[in-house]
């Protein structure tokens, strides 16, 4: 068994995640350190959901491997908010309280939590929408209620799909002074973004992601116009429809991956030579 990992660390290990055996995102080595602050940016279809899906578990590694600090059960995740069932019939309250399910886990058990579901709703400005129906909630309050959800679940590593997709500025805003706040309580977080202003603004440590990562490290180094460029050419390039292809083993040489096939060619126009961000 290897080293037990610094808590919130995420460590990526020539990762290749995919569907059907055709990568979605490709040779990713790096390591996410406990308390970083991270964006995940990159053109349509880069690969930030798959990344943020493979890293809490739901889908599994084409090549290489995952280590989390935590099990990743325990990871708090929020996914894009189309991928989420609004007509389900649940209450605020209800939605807020799953978050206490890994703590609790009976019905019953979340509901006698009052204090503490109460308290989430009041630091998202929810004061008042306990019994509101989900389906009632425009945009930016289904978000607010999907963080207090967040906040009840208590895990030290928060991953975020698109957070502020479709919600106001009010919103966008107080969420954001949610997650500075987390991130001073030393949790690790994670949010695919495609706003690079907000980016820049907030976010000290960015992965610039397409298909396979082209930088990696400190926001103003990687959201340069070479390496937005370099992005977006990638993404163009890319072969929906290859194989897993090689990868460099330790010695220089081209190692075949999970496919069991070794294959000259890179997804897109990969570049094994290029330096990315925070390298293990």
């Amino acid at each position: 068994m290897g080293l037990r990992q610094p808590p919130g660390t995420i460590g990526l290990r020539g990762v290749t995640l995919g569907y059907d055996r055709h990568p979605a995102v490709h040779h990713l080595d790096g390591e996410i350190c406990g308390g970083d602050l991270l964006a995940l940016v990159g053109p349509n279809g880069a690969g930030k959901s798959t990344l943020l899906k493979g890293i809490i578990g739901e889908i599994g590694c084409l090549d290489g491997s995952i280590e989390r600090a935590e099990p990743a059960g325990a990871i708090a995740y929020l996914p894009q908010a189309a991928e989420i069932d609004r007509s389900f019939p649940l209450s605020v309250l209800d939605l807020a309280a799953m978050g206490l399910w890994r703590r609790f886990g009976s019905w019953r058990s979340l509901r006698r939590n009052r204090s503490e579901l109460f308290e989430a709703l009041h630091a998202v400005g929810l004061n008042g929408f306990e019994d509101r129906s989900i389906g009632t909630l425009s945009g930016g309050q289904f978000q607010r209620a999907l963080f207090a959800r967040l906040i009840l679940q208590d895990a030290s590593v928060i991953l975020l799909d698109e957070p502020f997709s479709g919600v106001d500025g009010r919103t966008t805003q107080d969420l954001l002074a949610l997650i500075r706040s987390w991130h001073r309580q030393g949790r690790t977080i994670v949010a695919a973004l495609h706003d690079l202003a907000q980016v820049a603004e907030h976010f000290p440590i960015t992965l610039l992601l397409a298909r396979e990562p082209v930088a990696w490290g400190p926001t103003a180094a990687v959201l340069t116009p070479s390496n937005l460029g370099r992005a977006q050419s990638l993404s163009e390039a890319w072969d929906e429809d290859a194989p897993v292809c090689a990868r460099e083993d330790g010695h220089g040489s081209r190692a075949p991956t999970g496919s069991g096939h070794s294959h000259d060619h890179a997804h897109g126009a990969h570049d094994h030579g290029h330096s990315h961000g925070r390298p293990v």
